[in-house]
């Protein structure tokens, strides 16, 4: 198994699990909550064929990755982040992210810069400030999120079967963009994540992005579904597309949160396109 030591906790290494595959352009994914790197399945394939370099990595708690009881505020994952990028030697690498690694592509470039990166992606994203203020009414309601966190503590696997139903509006594409065994292999990748990343990477989407969103200076793509239940698109596509110069929103009709794998075809000619106009400059 390829691993990448970001720490140690007690006698046991912090390490990443990451897969490398291809040549060309470096395109490296950064998979959302409560998932692991085997979400982007549908989208890797598409990234090779179009000849790139795709790296994918399990965040810590996730996927393969180290079980760590610690580390899962945004800061701690952007460093984990730019380890990665400095032990594979990576430049001139695109970052995409997908709804909390979302979080990661912002907060590394508001940290550590964009000396490594050429380009960004945000899919399905968390907004850059999840509750804006109280002038806002149709933000989301603290409440309901704090329900979330104490349905999380009762039923873990009951709440994630629920939420990963949620996400792909399966009440509504269930039988035609998704079916109950996607839903199913969603779930077994959720449950195998570590109790206290789920419970802490949920508390992490509570994080306040616009400073970092200020100093983003390379070409960004958002990509975003009308349809999304969990980030509703009215609190990503000002914030975001308005607030990096240059950013460019795709707004996709009828795409839930998990695009990923209802709208694959879709996302994918997106991002594909996004990566050769730049690389055609």
């Amino acid at each position: 198994m390829a691993g990448i030591l970001v720490g140690r906790e007690n006698t046991k290494p912090i390490e990443l699990h990451y897969e490398d595959h291809g040549s060309g352009p470096p395109v490296v994914l950064i998979h959302g909550w409560p998932l692991g790197s085997e979400c982007w399945e549908k989208q890797i394939r598409a990234l090779l064929d179009a000849g790139h370099r795709v790296i994918a990595y399990d965040r810590r708690g996730f996927g393969q990755s180290s079980r760590a009881i610690s580390g899962y505020d945004y800061d701690t994952l952007a460093e984990d982040l730019d380890r990665l990028l400095e032990v594979l030697d990576l430049h001139d690498a695109a970052l995409i992210g997908y709804g909390m690694g979302a979080g990661e592509v912002m907060r590394y470039l508001g940290t550590f810069g964009s000396d490594r990166v050429s380009r960004a992606v945000l899919v399905a994203a968390l907004p850059p400030l999840l509750f804006e203020t109280d002038s806002d009414p149709d933000g989301p309601d603290r409440s309901a999120f704090n329900d979330m966190r104490t349905a999380l503590e009762d039923d873990r696997p009951a709440f994630l079967r629920r939420f990963l139903e949620r996400a792909c509006n399966f009440d509504e594409l269930a039988g035609t963009l998704v079916s109950e065994d996607s839903v199913r292999a969603r779930w077994i990748q959720a449950i195998h994540g570590s109790v206290i990343g789920t419970l802490e990477g949920l508390a992490a989407w509570l994080t306040d992005f616009r400073d970092d969103v200020r100093r983003i200076d390379v070409p960004m793509l958002v990509i975003h579904g009308d349809a999304d239940r969990v980030y509703p698109l009215h609190l990503i596509g000002p914030p975001l597309s308005e607030g990096i110069p240059g950013a460019r929103l795709v707004v996709l009709r009828g795409a839930p949160h998990g695009l990923l794998w209802t709208h694959a075809p879709q996302v994918n000619a997106e991002l594909i396109r996004f990566l050769a106009s730049l690389a055609s400059r």
